[in-house]
């Protein structure tokens, strides 16, 4: 986790993935200080989890596979890497050969291919539990979700979803026709539109990443916000 101030009892305000950069700007105490390199966002991790830097090959695509001692599912596992951890390795057999273990080449693609339907990715994760500053490892938050989902199609995204609201797609009006792939935004949240009528989105409501009617998701914001949808955008090519 990236927290706020260097502590483990911290807020945590984002997460790094296996294999990400980061831009160490200062070491004390046993914590770094720097920027993720994939969105710039900074906060202090522990020293110890940083490594020399590799460049990656390939990328885990579902929500949690496992890094096997060898080439064989019933070798000693080594590892369990989330999505979106990026490695750097080649493939034997039915295996990616990297230096965390070998992990199945069905979980894993190119770093530089793109998943054709952001929405699928996020699918992927339904049932996944809400953690604040979650990017999937372990949990995951709302913006987390959308900046996951859109980066394995190809997308940068910010992290927080006030940043991403500013910046990604165009604005949709509130009597247009919604369809897959829609950002909507609440205040403080953010869901991708599966279909014109409903939303998936990781909240705190569920504590999981959930798929349920965006008209449901009104109703519970409506008592404390006169306009619980802040913004429609969408991502086109």
């Amino acid at each position: 986790m990236v927290r706020a101030v260097p502590s483990a009892e911290a807020q945590a305000v984002s997460q790094i993935i296996h294999g990400e950069g980061f831009a160490v700007l200062d070491v004390a105490g046993g914590w770094a200080w720097g920027r993720c390199l994939h969105d710039d966002y900074v906060g202090y991790v522990p020293a110890e989890a940083l490594g020399p830097p590799r460049p990656a090959t390939h990328r885990v695509t579902v929500p949690l596979t496992l890094a096997f001692s060898h080439a064989d599912i019933k070798a000693p596992v080594k590892a369990q890497l989330a999505i979106g951890a990026q490695l750097a390795g080649a493939p034997v057999g039915d295996f990616l050969e990297t230096s965390d273990g070998f992990v199945p080449l069905r979980h894993v693609a190119p770093v530089d291919a793109s998943a054709p339907d952001p929405v699928a990715v996020a699918e992927r994760l339904i049932g996944a539990p809400y953690l604040w500053g979650g990017r999937g490892a372990g949990g995951i938050d709302c913006s987390g979700l959308v900046q996951m989902a859109l980066g394995l199609a190809g997308i940068a995204a910010p992290r927080d979803s006030d940043m991403q609201r500013e910046s990604l797609g165009t604005p949709i009006t509130a009597d247009a026709s919604l369809q897959r792939g829609d950002l909507i935004f609440f205040p403080g949240h953010v869901g991708l539109m599966v279909d014109a009528a409903r939303i998936i989105h990781a909240n705190a409501f569920w504590m999981a990443v959930t798929v349920e009617p965006l008209a449901d998701v009104v109703a519970r914001l409506a008592p404390a916000h006169a306009e619980p949808i802040s913004a429609r955008r969408r991502i086109t090519a």
